[in-house]
């Protein structure tokens, strides 16, 4: 019976248990073919292994796309150029383009990292070194050789160094079959195979073939061992190590390669993985909203004797004898274990797990060494299994080679293009001002301020000390702040400073004819009475014939005795306006204070009247004083004074027996 793509990839595909008519079919693709470019995996290396995982983060996916110009590389969301902006390779193209030096694509700069002499993590012998933070990274260490081949130095080595295991290959070995699309590719992580399976890839296909097991049954039989002692089957099936650690946390597992067939609540048989063992632990040793270990900030600042401290010290000194004892524990099952997967951050960290300690369980030179081959978490028990998951998982790419071709050769045009430098349009430079424009535009600047605060003789011995025109244009003339008021008697028109404008007028001889750019008279940015008062005053001074007042739009002429007598008159009027207000509003008051009085006659009051507070002895004082001569005032004072002496005197000399009577 034919199985179609749909029933195929209906359900996540595990590397140790796939279809047998998958199996046949599978074939290795070319090395040219299947080795997509570097950018393309580390893209979508987990988006296409996690169909159907419960641990799968989501994407928040933009709407336009993004780019990166200095790299020259495009994403299709904001998390992956937020990534992107927090890698080493964007990091190292920052440096490159500081220094004025040739920027890397992603290709060379993995390149570059492949011939490094130094670890990402730094080297094992070094010192106060963080866990989580101040380690060796790639970027520093790249920086490091790169200033070391530009300079030189004695203890430059440019000997061509052992190239490290799977260095220069991608993480993911690509199939194809024929029951799948073209255009369906199925991925296999390079990791969970051994050495000696990878140096031949021509035979990857009969590993896989052999590496096969059968799922385990819901309720597993009991096989006996040598030493006659009955095992569950899972403690002698294939199985592997995963391990992390870092900033105090601890995570370990021991998960069997064979697969067990469940029943979900819905009565569907799903695959299940089989944990053998699993711990964790957790302790306080790193330093909050600070980073980095307390052993590590010993070693770099001296020891610190705060109760913090030593709480540390002493938490580091009991994850290290826990996580030992653990290994100590499992010593039998990670032997037999045919992978070891560690994730070990820091030296400190690395020191824990690989020692050198007396029973040391996990060694370096282990060829069954690995690192997952993707980022992780916190160590924590889900962590581990994700990352079990996603290792064991085959991944599913649809990509369609030719179009894939067709849009690499556009992207290296685009690049091409970019790369290119782009004759932007030098802008004009500023032309420096003359001496004649200095000049000018410091007049503005200090008539300006003086008229805005309406000092009228410091206007007017600025005018003449300088040699200026009461009509002075203000620089620069096409300015903002001068199109409104370009002279000085338009900004105390519109600022409705009067005294300025009547100076300007009549002392300074300023025209009242001029416009502005709008055609507007100085007289028509007036907004106050008083101020155009300022105008017909000084028309009816200085005469009809001296300016063209009527083109200035000044109404009549207005003495200054007329303009004083009717500012009297108006002050006068709203004085006995005031009054009369005052007036009625105390008749009204006497008729309600009359009827309340009518009200509460003949009634007993008790209390305080509600809404009514008492007076106290200052405001009572102040109000028998009301209306009285200072004179006066202080003789009611001293009197007032002389009563209290003469009070306290006769309760002192009264007795206790009269002292009480006259309160």
């Amino acid at each position: 019976m034919a199985v179609t793509s749909d029933e195929l990839l209906k359900r996540p595909l595990y590397v140790f248990d796939l279809p047998h008519e998958l199996l046949v079919t599978l074939h290795l693709k070319d090395s040219t073919a299947s080795q997509h470019s570097v950018e393309l995996e580390s893209r979508h290396a987990s988006d296409l292994g996690s169909q159907g995982d419960k641990f799968k983060q989501e994407s928040i996916s933009s709407k336009t796309s993004t780019s990166c110009v200095l790299c020259l590389a495009s994403f299709q969301n904001v998390q992956d150029q937020r990534h992107h902006v927090k890698s080493d390779w964007h990091g190292y193209n920052l440096k490159q383009k500081i220094k004025g030096l040739a920027l890397v694509t992603e290709n060379e700069f993995e390149n570059l990292v492949e011939n490094l002499d130094e670890s990402i993590s730094g080297s094992e012998s070094s010192e106060s070194e963080n866990d989580d933070e101040a380690k060796e990274s790639t970027l520093s260490a790249l920086l490091k050789k790169q200033a070391k081949l530009i300079h030189g130095g004695p203890d430059l080595d440019l000997a061509p160094k052992k190239r490290k295991r799977g260095s220069g290959k991608p993480p993911l070995l690509w199939f194809s079959t024929s029951l799948l699309a073209p255009n369906t590719s199925l991925g296999f992580y390079r990791a969970i195979f051994t050495d000696a399976e990878l140096e031949e890839e021509s035979q990857i296909l009969s590993t896989i073939r052999k590496r096969q097991l059968p799922p385990v049954p819901s309720k597993p039989r009991v096989e006996s061992s040598n030493n006659g002692v009955p095992l569950p089957s899972t403690m002698t099936s294939p199985h592997i190590f995963l391990c992390m650690i870092g900033g105090g946390h601890f995570a370990a597992m021991i998960v069997s390669l064979a697969p067990k067939m469940g029943k979900k609540s819905t009565g569907v048989e799903e695959r299940q993985a089989i944990v053998i063992a699993h711990k964790t632990f957790h302790r306080y040793t790193t330093r909050r909203k600070q980073g980095g270990s307390q052993s590590s900030n010993d070693s770099a600042k001296g020891a610190a004797h705060s109760a913090g401290a030593s709480i540390r010290r002493y938490n580091e000194v009991a994850l290290e004898t826990d996580i030992r004892a653990l290994l100590a524990e499992w010593k039998d099952m990670i032997n037999n274990s045919q992978l070891i997967f560690v994730r070990a951050t820091g030296s400190s960290n690395r020191r824990m797990l690989y020692g050198p300690y007396d029973g040391q369980v996990l060694r370096h030179n282990d060829s069954r060494n690995r690192t997952f081959p993707f980022s992780t978490r916190r160590a924590t028990q889900a962590e581990l299994m994700r990352a079990f998951v996603e290792i064991t998982r085959v991944k599913v790419s649809h990509i369609d080679e030719a179009a894939l071709a067709a849009a690499e050769t556009v992207e290296a045009e685009r690049i091409e293009k970019l790369a290119k430098p782009i004759a932007v349009p030098s802008k004009p430079a500023a032309q420096k001002p003359s001496k004649e424009e200095e000049a000018a535009a410091l007049h503005t600047s200090q008539l300006q301020a003086l008229i805005r605060r309406s000092k009228a003789p410091a206007v007017l011995s600025y005018l003449s000390s300088n040699s200026l025109s009461p009509d002075f244009i203000f620089h620069p003339p096409n300015a903002q702040s001068n199109h409104h008021a370009p002279t000085s008697l338009h900004l105390a028109s519109s600022i409705n400073s009067s005294i300025v404008v009547l100076a300007l007028l009549s002392k300074a001889g300023a025209n009242p004819s001029t416009l502005n750019s709008e055609g507007k008279a100085p007289f028509d940015l007036t907004g106050e009475r008083a101020t155009r008062d300022a105008f017909r005053v000084a028309r009816s001074e200085l005469g009809e014939d001296r300016w063209d007042w009527s083109s200035a739009h000044c109404p009549p002429p207005l003495t200054k005795a007329e303009a004083d007598k009717r500012e009297e008159r108006e002050r006068l009027e709203v004085e006995k306006a005031e009054a009369e207000r005052r007036k009625v509003e105390i008749e009204r008051l006497k008729k309600e204070s009359l009827q309340n009085g009518d009200a509460w006659q003949g009634k007993k009051v008790t209390g305080k009247p509600l809404g009514v507070a008492e007076k106290t002895g200052e405001e009572r004082r102040e109000e028998e004083a009301r209306g009285l001569t200072p004179e006066m005032r202080t003789r009611l004072e001293r009197e007032r004074r002389a009563r209290a002496a003469e009070e306290r005197i006769r309760r002192m000399t009264g007795g206790v027996g009269g002292g009480g009577a006259g309160r």
